[in-house]
């Protein structure tokens, strides 16, 4: 292994033993399930916004979305575009109302738990599903973030070490169980905001150096010329394909639609209940949108930049190892420039480890308290043998969602920028429409959610993963002979998932029974309460 290599390898080294460390050191704080799973509620306005925001933006950010654009151009920016817009939304609609629902509605520490509470579900059918979703998506969101720590490792170290896909995919899966199992969510929280700053400055810093550096005596469509871009004005063309045609409607919708996502990602509402208090909500929100637009903005800037400095074209196998190849490239030649270029290397690491460690631990809740504690342990929370046994049940939790990702992410040749797009539109269809309709609409009842709910994720998991359609041109979809209906028409599931089941909560809310009196003043009370 050279030297380089070796000296890329101890900044990792120290930058994972730095994260283990802090799950040690909140281990001790860690009492209860409050403590475990929303930090007793205490966190501030800068470790909620970049934690929310650090696990929202995971390995796709800085491997998934760069790739994109540097095989496709800019008409891939729309995505980005959507998600803004899906966080500026968030922020100002749900995470206020969100904090303080959860507390009036019976101090719910997770999001099923708010769902119960809020319609009054005796019977908990609600959480079964929710968890049951929850386990679902975030088996397959967390094999994203695995799939990405092992191809990080393995484009740094595939020529030194064998089988290295394999290695980095364990190496990944190990650290982030550790720290996530010990210390909870205050060691996640910490954790996503040491992650959060060092993925900004990476995502910042590199293109901007690279950009200067390969533009300095040509301009910009000159050096993408020189790498094989025939039509430089079409590549940075929000409207046009690198081959000249116009950017579909549908690719347009497709990426505006990620932003509808937001509303049902448990890992980051998850964020808005542990906030401490009004004035901390109103300042994470300003860091937070200020975040994503500096982080999404250097994004896709990384692959128009790429684009252009790399010395070598990649393809669609490789293309989302972008960011990485753009690091190694330019920070090469001696001891200091390895070094940083291993703590920008360590900032795509802070990007996957951020979100991985927030799915596994909303999942640990989701089976602890909604599964076990809520449905087949129905006693006082003040049990002290109940409140240990759930969570050492939300730990195993932990560990089983981790083996599913892993196996999950074994294929090296899988799509990280995929993987998420299914899971996002999984939980952006199931849970979005119904927390905006449980925050917003009183008129909205248990069999509408749970319809809603439902209707969501069966429509995603059809039109994504059935194939239906018969494939006319074995030249794509690796000669399959049949694909799905998201491959045959090209539109995002949540595009559609979303309305269909904001409109099915509707209607069966409208032709069921309305609201208990009791519910009805509850939903009025939030409007005026401060917490």
């Amino acid at each position: 292994m050279s030297t380089d290599k070796i000296i890329t390898l101890v900044a990792f080294g120290f930058y994972m033993i730095v994260m283990i460390l802090i799950g040690v050191f909140y281990s001790r704080k860690t009492k209860n399930n409050e403590d475990y799973f929303l930090g007793g509620r205490n966190l501030g306005g800068w470790t909620a916004a970049l934690s929310a925001q650090a696990s929202d933006m995971s390995g796709w950010l800085l491997m998934g979305l760069p790739g994109a654009i540097y095989l496709s151009g800019t008409g891939e920016v729309w995505t980005a575009i959507g998600l803004l817009i899906g966080t500026i939304l968030n922020w100002y609609l749900v995470s206020s109302r969100l904090r303080k629902y959860t507390i009036v509605s019976g101090n719910s520490l997770t999001i099923p738990s708010f769902f119960e509470n809020r319609y009054r579900d005796k019977r908990g059918v609600i959480k079964i599903v929710a968890a049951v979703i929850i386990a679902i998506f975030f088996a397959v969101y967390t094999a994203s973030a695995f799939s990405s720590g092992a191809k990080l490792f393995k484009t740094l170290f595939g020529d030194s070490i064998e089988n290295a896909y394999l290695v980095g995919l364990i190496i990944a899966a190990v650290v982030i169980l550790i720290y996530t199992l010990l210390g909870g969510f205050k060691a996640v929280c910490t954790t996503d905001f040491i992650q959060g700053m060092l993925m900004l400055v990476a995502i910042l810093a590199v293109p901007i150096i690279a950009y200067a550096t390969m533009t300095w005596d040509s301009g910009f469509a000159g050096a993408l010329s020189k790498n094989g871009v025939s039509s430089p004005e079409n590549y940075i063309n929000l409207f046009k394909t690198p081959e000249g045609e116009n950017t579909s409607t549908i690719s347009i919708i497709s990426g505006l639609a990620w932003g509808l996502g937001y509303f049902g990602m448990p890992h980051i509402i998850i964020r808005f209940m542990a906030i401490k208090n009004e004035r901390e909500v109103k300042k994470s929100r300003k860091i937070a949108i200020a975040w994503v637009i500096l982080s999404l903005a250097a994004a896709c800037f990384v692959g128009f930049v790429a684009r252009g400095y790399l010395n070598t074209q990649l393809d669609g196998n490789n293309s989302e190892t972008a960011f990485i190849r753009l690091i190694q490239q330019m920070f090469s030649g001696n001891f200091a420039l390895v070094f940083i270029g291993g703590i920008f290397l360590c900032g795509i690491l802070a990007a996957i480890m951020s979100t991985a460690d927030s799915q596994l631990l909303v999942t640990s809740s989701a089976i602890s308290e909604d599964v076990y504690k809520g449905i087949f342990k129905r006693r006082s929370a003040k049990d002290e043998s109940t409140e240990k046994k759930a969570l050492m049940i939300g730990r195993i939790a932990v560990l089983v969602i981790a083996v599913i990702a892993f196996v999950i992410a074994l294929d090296p040749n899988s799509s990280v920028m995929k993987l998420v797009k299914d899971a996002w539109g999984g939980f952006g269809a199931a849970f979005g429409p119904v927390v905006l309709l449980a925050l917003f609409w009183k008129r909205s009842n248990l069999a509408g959610a749970i319809s809603g709910m439902i209707t969501g994720t069966v429509f995603v998991l059809f039109w994504s993963y059935i194939p239906l359609i018969q494939n006319t041109d074995l030249t794509k979809f690796n000669g399959a002979d049949m694909i799905t209906l998201y491959d045959s028409t090209g539109i995002y599931s949540l595009a559609i998932a979303f309305p269909l089941a904001l409109i099915v909560n509707v209607i069966v809310s409208l032709i069921t029974k309305k609201p208990s009196e009791e519910i009805t003043k509850e939903f009025e009370s939030v409007k005026t309460i401060e917490i």
